[in-house]
């Protein structure tokens, strides 16, 4: 309802028995009244009742001074109380100090001094306070501002929210007291027992202990730091997820997961990451990267293990591999590529996507490949391959030769230096060697049968080949041998696939189509609680006082000497505002 100023009301002393006086010299022009043993002082104005225990009432300016248990009460909504107020019936602004508490139904605030402006319905401190809800803790800021209307706290400056669970602090929020909602500007913490969580700008719902934040936004778990552009963390469910940028630190196994989407478990030690997903072991004097589809990191900090699905790949600079899964538990230390059955074929006699391994100019293939590392060296010390063994090194003088071992089991060792020094192809051996003289002239080609196969290697070399129990075999001439024979069964050369960067790992994803992030609308500080409107009564008020000659030379305007001087503006001609004392600006406050 707006009010104009020819329907204004006057402030009316009410009769509570109180004893009156007057003080000319003092008080010129006020009525000063004192509590009895009836009860307190009673004023009151247009739908508000203050009682106090003195009152000094300057009718003609309708402004009146409260002393000693003031408590203004207005409907059955707002209750103030202090040890002094004095309010103006032609501002509508109050000004308490001492002790100053100010109830609604869901809030209350404290603080040494408080405006109240009634036109607008909001109240403002800036010499700090605090705000105690039931359920969501308690609020204290250096500044604070009430939106009674729309339910709506904004603090700044040193704000924290302590509640049981978590402590938030931020440079400014913005609180709405019938939802629980907080909105979050500039850097931010909510620090809990298990977690603590940074951001710039965010939102977070006390009610439900649920998060939204954006802008360099992180959570830290007891051994985990999850970052990403965007992030949403659910309390009660010890879960978060994060969209675009993501990374995952484990701080204790130097282990990062990177990736677009994110999805985290506290409670479970468990960590789901896709859209270029990528996990990096860091180790003393290289790393390894894991990238597949989609990645798991799972397990306590002393048991984790690290899963990865569809298309998965490993990088090393001495070492590369491929396999449709990989699963590697870092305690054993045992990193295991898989083939899923749905890639096979069926036909014995086509080269089925088996997992794969590079180690310098070696391939080697089977159906699945095991290898260990010792976890306290974290070097590797051993490599299985299981069932269809196939070793392949190409003869580098030749154009189109291969050196090739197969077998059903092949058992590799690698030295200090995590290069291959001894490899054993156990059961149905059958090899194709291009021997080469020290001038390194083709001798021959030798293709044998054997029961096993030892390779020793130097220098990433081969030094010696022996076979165990040979049954077969022969050296040929190229002429003699066609170029249909120089392929053991099951050759596949896959050289093309071969991951030899980071960044080769993900040249065969998909191109990559990040969702746009829709964030937080900016800080928008609004009017200030000392605006044109109440300006322009104070104004006002001050100039009719100065016109009809109410106050002593010496003393500063009533409705004016309790506002900070940089609102005052010298100009005392009222605006088409002021004509309508309560009349909402269009500011951010209007639209929340």
């Amino acid at each position: 309802m707006q009010i104009g100023l020819a329907q204004q009301k006057t402030i009316e002393i009410k009769d509570s028995g109180a004893f009156g006086d007057i003080d000319e010299e003092n008080f010129p022009g006020a009525s000063i009244l004192t509590r009895s043993d009836q009860g307190q002082v009673h004023i009151y104005h247009d739908g508000i009742d203050m009682f106090c225990d003195k009152a000094i009432f300057y009718g003609k300016e309708d402004f009146v001074e409260a002393y000693g248990n003031v408590n203004m009460k207005q409907g059955d909504t707002i209750n103030l109380t202090s040890e002094y107020v004095e309010y103006s019936g032609k501002t509508q602004l109050a000004f308490a100090s001492g002790d100053v508490v100010l109830t609604d139904p869901q809030s209350t605030i404290t603080t040494d001094t408080l405006y109240f402006n009634r036109a607008k319905q909001e109240s403002y401190y800036k010499s700090g306070g605090k705000v105690v809800r039931d359920s969501s803790g308690t609020i204290t800021s250096r500044i604070g501002r009430y939106y009674m209307t729309n339910k709506k706290y904004r603090f700044v400056d040193s704000v924290k929210l302590v509640n049981p669970d978590y402590v938030l602090k931020t440079k400014t929020l913005d609180y709405y007291s019938d939802t629980g909602h907080a909105y979050m500007y500039g850097p931010s913490t909510i620090v809990g027992d298990s977690s603590k969580i940074y951001s710039e700008r965010g939102f977070y719902d006390t009610t439900n202990d649920t998060g939204y934040f954006v802008r360099k936004s992180r959570i830290d778990y007891d051994n985990r730091v999850v970052e990403g552009d965007s992030m949403y963390f659910d309390r009660n469910r010890n879960f978060a997820s994060a969209t675009n940028n993501i990374t995952v630190t484990d701080t204790i196994n130097k282990s990062i997961v990177k990736g677009h989407y994110a999805e985290v478990y506290r409670a479970k030690d468990s960590v789901y990451i896709t859209k270029r997903a990528l996990a990096i072991t860091t180790q003393e004097n290289d790393s390894i990267y894991i990238h597949a589809d989609t990645l798991m990191v799972t397990g306590k900090p002393e048991h984790r293990i690290t899963r990865a699905y569809y298309n998965a790949k490993i990088f090393k600079s001495d070492l590369s591999g491929k396999s449709d899964s990989i699963h590697a538990d870092h305690k054993s230390g045992l990193t295991q590529l898989i083939n899923l059955r749905r890639f096979n074929k069926g036909d014995a006699f086509s080269a089925a996507r088996k997992p794969i391994l590079w180690n310098e100019d070696n391939q080697m293939t089977g159906d699945t490949i095991h290898l260990k590392s010792n976890p306290e060296t974290e070097k590797l010390d051993s490599l299985i391959v299981f069932y269809n063994a196939f070793l392949i090194s190409k003869d580098t003088l030749s154009t189109d030769g291969y050196n090739q071992i197969s077998g059903k089991r092949l058992i590799g060792l690698f030295d200090e230096d995590n290069n291959i020094k001894q490899v054993d192809i156990l059961k149905n051996a059958e090899s194709i060697n291009y021997s080469r003289n020290e001038n390194q002239e083709l001798i021959g080609i030798e293709k044998s049968k054997s029961a096993d196969i030892i390779i020793y290697f130097e220098n990433k070399e081969v030094i010696e080949l022996r076979k165990l129990q040979q049954f077969e075999g022969k050296l040929y001439t190229e002429e003699d041998l066609p170029a249909n024979a120089r392929k053991l069964r099951g050759f596949d050369w896959r050289d093309d696939e071969r991951p030899r960067s980071v960044d080769d790992l993900f040249k065969d994803d998909p191109p990559l189509e990040l969702p746009i992030i829709r964030g937080l609308e900016p800080y928008n500080p609004g009017e200030e609680f000392f605006g044109e409107a109440l300006i322009g009564r104070v104004n006002k008020a001050d100039k009719e006082a100065k016109d009809k000659q109410l106050n002593k030379k010496d003393e500063k305007p009533k409705a004016s000497r309790t506002i900070p001087k940089k609102f005052l503006k010298p100009k005392l001609t009222p605006t088409k505002q002021d004509l309508v004392i309560d009349k909402k600006p269009k500011t951010e406050e209007a639209n929340d």
